[in-house]
């Protein structure tokens, strides 16, 4: 989604944090093309959350041009504007507060003209239609700023359509944090974020979410296969080494079962950090029947005999976050690419010398760089210099080498060679517009009126724009603060004379969504309104989902810390383990079976946990993996007595088979439903050794099913790729028929439900199957 959004922002005007004429410029410019489906896609609202304020306009508004042939003005800007605050959590007690700002939204003429309106539009918004207060020009509220008070907006609403300033098409799109939630994020004592650190520490908290990054300082030997270890795992590379004075920067992640890994190097301590693979380079173990990620389990179980479940962290995070003793963390040798062609050795990652970050800390390598006043390239009269410009992105500008300036297409009649050599500098500065895309800047708004004098004093100055007008157009400076002022409206906000923190919104937007920890609000929206229940004879209920704000709130942390230890992070992935865990604990108000009449064959080893295991050889595997020795003899009894009494289907055997059952043994199968630790890692652990995330990741297509409920058809959705994950879950392995799927329509509806909260989709498919 955002590699298809990157080609909406415009690369001459409005370019992220300098304007042409050298102005901070808090945004971007985007425009979805004026042909095709792109003109008529609305304006979406990036995430849940509240408005601050917003602005509606009947008409365009014209900035003094006027029409040469009728002499009547040009209405050639938008002023219509929404501006929203987010709140959401990104770990354990790590809560963000955010802003999001869509300006130049179309009037509403325009807007009618091109994509109408509901004659009856809904009182809040949808990702369909445009809520009634977005809409509303009448009550002299036409091109005035309105504070939002107690509207909401949810992701992927319409806010409304792409419009124009001074005859331009694009949104003008905003990101930024207030200073006082900035510092509370980025400066929280135990999760302080090192961001633009160039020597950060090794982080201490177990704040942990994207790719994980590895930092190495030479001298080091990159061993062509690590001693003592299997070929099945430990593919033979060419090995090599890194010099005294070298550190290398390493990013690793997994997509669709397989390791991929990018490097930089600074070689001799110089500061200069080179990127060594702008190409992912494949784990070698990876190939036509190899899946690093899918076999990480079995790699974790093969390697780590102590704990598995420790060396599944190390292979996954490089290091146990979750553990809670200080017992040494065991070797954990991953292939790393140390130069230009992409040569990979292997390093043992569990060494105290090599640090271990995340996204969690924005890593300055990957170009994320904070800049306030110690560092800002922008003078006191508010215009950025080039030679500080240049010297922040360390990008040596061509212009320079060949001794020109080079004029901008669209400002070729400009004389002022300053704006045209930083402004060429941005247009032909080959990696210059990605840093600038990674800076983190303290500034003003400009759509805060406070700041005007000092923002654009200098146009009036006797060798400024509109100093040098004096005789022809002496009320040109005026002019143009007021037209200024038709747009700016912060002042109405809390926000009004506050130094902000401004982020490229799209590169944002791209890091955190790396981040797939939901609060509780979030996993709320998780459920579907309904499910069905099979009430026999071909008859069907449809029955209210009540989901268990306890459960969510004593257990849902435990849960985003399993989901993120076992990969399951993408948006496939997360509805995919919902849409089962939905259904096995009954919308999370039950994490165990219940003592049913008669007991289950299975009983007492009856499911718990958010995926329900049941029978002792899976609750056998999943301590084993914890690093819970289990004696392999009373493990053998365990098990003969389930099948035993399965066999019998006799209530006495079962109550014989449980008298057998040690004390400690008990305690344990009960903490699968009383710890939340557990609960949530069991369904992680039988996730990861079932195969289920093999279909989780395949794309899914929803086919569009009724049931008769009483006199009506209800419609749900099924899907053959969850069929198969629902098939694994809860039968132990994939089917192609879904008929012995316990619940299996309740878990389409699950599934469906939260792929339409976490996906970027807005339609499904209707009765005529368009």
């Amino acid at each position: 989604m955002m590699d298809l959004v990157d080609q909406f922002e415009i690369g001459h005007h409005g370019v992220y944090p300098v304007t042409f004429d050298r102005r901070f410029h808090c945004g971007i410019h985007l425009n979805p093309g004026t042909h095709g489906p792109g003109q008529a896609e609305p304006v979406r609202a990036i995430a849940d959350g509240e408005v601050v304020a917003y602005r509606v306009c009947k008409n365009a508004i014209s900035d003094g041009a006027t029409d040469p042939q009728t002499g009547q003005p040009l209405l050639n800007s938008n002023a219509g504007f929404v501006l929203l605050r987010h709140k959401t959590d990104t770990g354990d007690g790590r809560a963000i507060t955010y802003y999001s700002l869509y300006m130049h939204l179309l009037d509403m003429t325009g807007q009618e003209n091109m994509a109408p309106q509901p004659n009856d539009p809904p009182e809040t918004g949808t990702p369909n239609a445009l809520p009634r207060w977005l809409l509303d020009t009448a009550g002299g509220k036409d091109g005035v700023a309105q504070p939002g008070g107690t509207k909401k907006v949810y992701r992927k609403d319409m806010l409304g359509y792409v419009g124009k300033h001074q005859d331009v098409q694009h949104l003008h799109f905003e990101v930024f944090m207030a200073d006082a939630d900035f510092t509370a994020w980025f400066d929280q004592t135990g999760h302080k974020v090192q961001i633009g650190e160039k020597n950060p520490a090794q982080s201490q908290s177990g704040d942990y979410w994207g790719h994980s990054y590895f930092i190495i300082k030479g001298p080091l030997d990159l061993s062509p296969k690590p001693a003592g270890t299997s070929d099945t795992w430990f593919p033979r590379l060419p090995g090599g080494s890194i010099g005294a004075n070298d550190t290398l920067y390493v990013e690793a992640w997994f997509n669709k079962g397989r390791r991929y890994t990018r490097a930089w190097i600074d070689r001799g301590n110089s500061g200069n950090v080179i990127l060594l693979t702008p190409e992912p380079v494949a784990d070698p173990y990876d190939n036509n029947t190899k899946h690093y990620e899918y076999d990480l389990y079995q790699r974790a179980m093969a390697l780590y005999t102590a704990c598995p479940s420790d060396g599944y962290e190390m292979l996954r995070f490089g290091r146990i976050l979750s553990r809670t003793h200080q017992a040494e963390a065991p070797a954990t040798w991953i292939a790393v690419p140390f130069d230009e062609s992409g040569k990979q050795g292997y390093v043992n990652i569990a060494l105290d010398a090599v640090k271990k970050l995340s996204d969690a800390d924005f890593p300055f390598f990957t170009g994320w760089q904070k800049v306030d006043e110690d560092n800002t390239p922008f003078n006191h009269g508010g215009l950025c210099g080039y030679d500080s410009l240049c010297s922040l992105t360390g990008v040596e500008d061509p212009q320079a080498t060949l001794g020109i300036v080079q004029p901008l297409e669209y400002d070729k009649n400009n004389d002022n060679s300053h704006n045209q050599q930083l402004a060429g500098y941005i247009q032909t500065a080959r990696g210059v517009r990605e840093k600038l895309r990674g800076l983190v800047c303290m500034a003003r708004s400009e759509w805060d009126p406070s700041n005007n004098d000092d923002r654009y004093k200098d146009l009036n100055d006797p060798d400024g724009f509109f100093g040098r007008q004096k005789d022809t157009n002496p009320d040109g400076y005026s002019k143009f603060i007021d037209f200024l002022g038709k747009f700016q409206f912060l002042d109405k906000t809390p926000l009004a004379g506050q130094k902000l923190w401004f982020f490229h919104p799209l590169a944002f937007i791209r890091h955190f969504r790396r981040c797939g920890w939901l609060s509780t609000q979030e996993y709320m929206q998780m459920f579907p309104p309904t499910a069905l229940r099979s009430i026999g004879r071909g008859q069907w209920a449809s029955e209210r989902v009540s989901p268990s704000h306890e459960t969510i709130a004593g257990y849902g942390a435990e849960l985003n810390k399993a989901m993120c230890k076992f990969v399951i992070t993408t948006p496939l992935r997360l509805a995919a383990f919902l849409g089962n865990a939905m259904q096995e604990t009954q919308w999370f108000s039950l994490l165990s079976e219940g003592r049913s009449t008669p007991p289950p064959r299975y009983a007492p080893w009856i499911g718990r946990g958010f995926l329900q295991l049941t029978w002792p050889d899976n609750y056998i595997k999943y301590w084993r993996f914890r690093g819970r020795q289990v004696d392999q003899a009373l493990a053998d009894r365990l098990h003969e007595a389930a099948n035993t009494a399965n066999r019998m289907r006799d209530n006495s055997a079962l109550v014989e088979a449980e008298t057998r059952v040690p004390a400690n043994i008990k305690s344990l199968r009960e903490s699968i439903e009383r710890n939340p630790v557990d609960a949530a890692g069991s369904a992680g652990a039988y996730w990861a050794w079932s195969g289920a995330v093999k279909y989780a990741d395949m794309q899914p297509v929803l086919r569009r099913e009724t049931k008769p409920v009483g006199m009506t058809q209800k419609p749900y959705y099924s899907c053959e790729s969850f069929g198969q994950v629902a098939a694994t879950i809860n039968v132990g392995y994939p089917s192609s028929s879904f008929s012995s799927i316990y619940g299996l329509q309740a878990r389409f509806q699950g599934y469906t439900s939260a792929l339409t909260a976490l996906s970027d989709w807005t339609e499904l498919p209707v009765i005529n199957g368009s």
